[in-house]
């Protein structure tokens, strides 16, 4: 199998787990579980067709069914979120929410049209360096996106247990990808300028 198999389903189950937890602990009423459930739910969706139309070849490697197990418990830290919201329960003022809602759509906006652009460059140019548009100042644009997306979870549960899993992702396994692809572009030779005119996750900071 493959790990895409793994953490697609592991996408794919997050809305009926979050629905799990409001029905567990009777949220029927709590506006900010079921907005949780709406952006959440809708990005493993989103995910899963975007993981069909337009595949990232990082997580097309074979894996074993243990490792494909190890993936589904590390991304399953993403739902003490929804845990910690249903449970407490949190209630969020509505100004609250929609800034959520904004940071959640900006992330998946620069998320999926960077994972779209970089699909189609190697489709089309295969071997060229990718340094325009969604790639002319962040050379990870697509990680941009996705941490305003776990952001915007984290940030839904006003606890700090969320954050410090999102910042042990980054630690962990997204700066280790980065770093991975910088060594992967340095053969090419405009890498040099490239690299001097962007940063490495967050556009025109760091």
């Amino acid at each position: 199998m493959k790990q895409k198999h793994f953490i697609d389903t592991h996408k794919g189950a997050t809305a009926p787990m979050v629905f799990l937890l409001i029905w567990l602990y009777a949220q029927w009423d709590n506006t900010t579980a079921w907005i949780y459930l709406a952006i959440h739910g809708t990005y493993g969706i989103m995910w899963v067709l975007k993981s069909s139309i337009f595949p990232d070849k990082t997580w097309e490697s074979n894996c074993s069914v243990w490792y494909g197990l190890y993936i589904w418990m590390g991304l399953s830290l993403y739902w003490i979120s929804p845990l910690i919201i249903m449970s407490t329960p949190v209630n969020n003022s509505p100004i609250y929410l929609a800034i959520m809602i904004f940071i959640f759509t900006l992330g998946v906006f620069f998320h999926y049209v960077a994972d779209m652009q970089k699909h189609t460059h190697l489709k089309l140019k295969p071997g060229e360096l990718i340094s325009d548009t969604f790639m002319a100042r962040c050379r990870n644009t697509n990680y941009f996106g996705e941490l305003l997306i776990y952001l915007s979870f984290a940030l839904m549960s006003k606890h700090w247990i969320p954050i410090v899993i999102l910042l042990l992702f980054i630690i962990v396994i997204w700066l280790p990808n980065m770093r991975k692809k910088d060594e992967s572009l340095s053969r090419h030779a405009t890498y040099a300028e490239y690299k001097k005119r962007t940063n490495l996750l967050i556009p025109f900071i760091w």
